[in-house]
């Protein structure tokens, strides 16, 4: 298994244009083995943060002028050098964030295409800048999630401080790399690396920032939202959710085992597109279900790096125990355990779990939790109206990330289409489907556009 690394000893921050570290450090490890550290990072404390939002500050008024020309070469510059280097970089996200090889080298792909696609917009839509926009990312999309939050920000002139989740410091540090070299001024883009509590906490209480983008847990994500509200300041959340699949009597039973698969375990269901309910009509239940478990048994839970590698590890140990909870939880609400439930071991220590399939009720907590891992729970349902009620269940009230229907019915598909809530909606494809073109990683929001 390739462990190419091209990281320093010491990840900094980079701040106005040159890299400086913090008299406090944290280290980043591989889910895959603990045993081997991915790179020890700087944390950044208030002061740093604020000489971050000063620098990017500074740098506004020119950049906010700069032609539309000059910031779409750096932008293009940003996505040539993350494709030319994909496979490298695939590695450090496979290594820091757990993702299989071929699943990390994807994401990368999909960043430097996300910088390319502003290039392109920049010179047609240049936007109205702002001023000093902060970006706060989550674990889950190292690079595709930023590169698209940084790459819409700096297209309509504004400046940015990026503070990403701690876990995947190194592929912060990675991306921050490549735009140290892309031509763009000192200030314009900045990185803290440190925690959510003091870097990213700082970094929303600063009073020159304009402009907020998130994406993270929606506990995170609400509070958040308080401290931009109390400044009347701009934000964009992308928060958690509660995907779902419904799989009807008509639907081909191949194809909604597939999508199933893909819907709840793909990326380890760390994803909020991933579909942690199951609504299943109560004529293919059965059938579904013995078919799902047989695929469920036969996927390959082991290290990232490793070829064949079906699904590698959860990120980290707090996802992993929040996993066992909710299925153990279920259990003791009264849910049947059909496969997993249980952290496994492999050659090298990780935090490797089985994917987890559960029968349960919609009342359970299981049901309307958002996990955000390996683990789903089939819903019965007395029809297709029954189906589609059940998916347009929330506990928070808000729209599902993707709800999705696997069916034959015309008739059925087109009514789903018009009345689930989801904000995006698939037909036999998975939930994840709806997303994977890039619409998970665009902002949605004028914000920052």
């Amino acid at each position: 298994m390739k462990r190419e690394s091209h990281l320093p000893r010491v990840l900094k921050h980079y701040v106005n244009g040159g890299w400086t570290t913090s008299a406090t450090t944290g280290v980043s490890v591989n889910p895959s083995d603990l045993d081997e550290p991915v790179g020890e990072y700087a944390r950044a404390d208030a002061r740093m943060v604020d000489a971050a939002v000063d620098s990017a500050s500074a740098a506004w008024r020119d950049w906010s002028r700069a032609s539309a020309a000059r910031r779409a070469r750096a932008l293009d510059a940003i996505g040539s050098e993350l494709h030319a280097r994909r496979a490298e970089l695939g590695c450090l996200l496979a290594r820091e964030q757990g993702k299989t090889l071929p699943d990390a080298i994807d994401e990368v792909i999909h960043a430097g295409q996300v910088f390319r696609v502003f290039a392109e917009e920049a010179a047609h839509q240049p936007g109205e800048p702002l001023g000093v926009v902060a970006v706060i990312t989550p674990w889950s999309f190292p690079l595709a999630i930023p590169a698209a939050k940084i790459a819409a920000a700096l297209r309509a002139g504004n400046c940015v401080v990026f503070k990403p989740a701690e876990l995947v410091s190194g592929c912060a540090w990675a991306l921050a790399d490549i735009i140290d070299r892309s031509g763009l001024p000192a200030g314009v883009f900045n990185l803290v690396l440190g925690s959510g509590r003091v870097a990213g906490a700082r970094l929303v209480a600063n009073e020159m920032i304009r402009a907020v983008s998130f994406s993270g847990s929606t506990t995170t994500g609400t509070s958040v939202l308080r401290a931009s509200a109390a400044r009347q300041m701009e934000v964009h959340l992308d928060t958690g959710g509660h995907s779902a699949l419904i799989v009807l009597n008509d639907a081909n039973l191949s194809t909604a085992v597939d999508v199933a698969i893909q819907s709840a375990y793909g990326l380890n269901g760390q994803r909020h597109a991933a579909a942690s309910k199951l609504i299943v009509e109560q004529g293919i239940q059965h059938a579904f279900t013995d078919a799902l478990l047989a695929r469920l048994s036969a996927l390959c839970i082991d290290h990232a790096l490793k070829k064949g590698t079906d699904i590698g590890p959860v990120s980290n140990d707090s996802q992993l125990q929040r996993n066992l909870d909710a299925s153990a939880m279920a259990i003791k609400e009264g849910a049947t355990l059909i496969h997993g439930g249980r952290a496994i071991e492999r050659e090298t220590r990780g935090y490797f779990m089985e994917p987890t399939l559960l029968l349960g009720g919609p009342e359970m907590q299981i049901a309307r939790d958002d996990i955000f891992g390996p683990v789903a729970v089939v819903l019965a349902a007395d029809d297709y109206y029954h189906a589609l009620d059940l998916a347009n269940q929330t506990a928070s009230g808000l729209p599902a990330p993707c709800t999705g229907i696997c069916t034959t019915s015309l008739k059925h598909a087109r009514h789903f289409r018009r009345h689930s809530h989801g904000n995006r909606v698939t037909v036999n494809r998975p939930t994840t489907a709806a997303i994977g073109s890039g619409a998970e990683f665009r902002p949605r929001s004028t914000t920052l556009r």
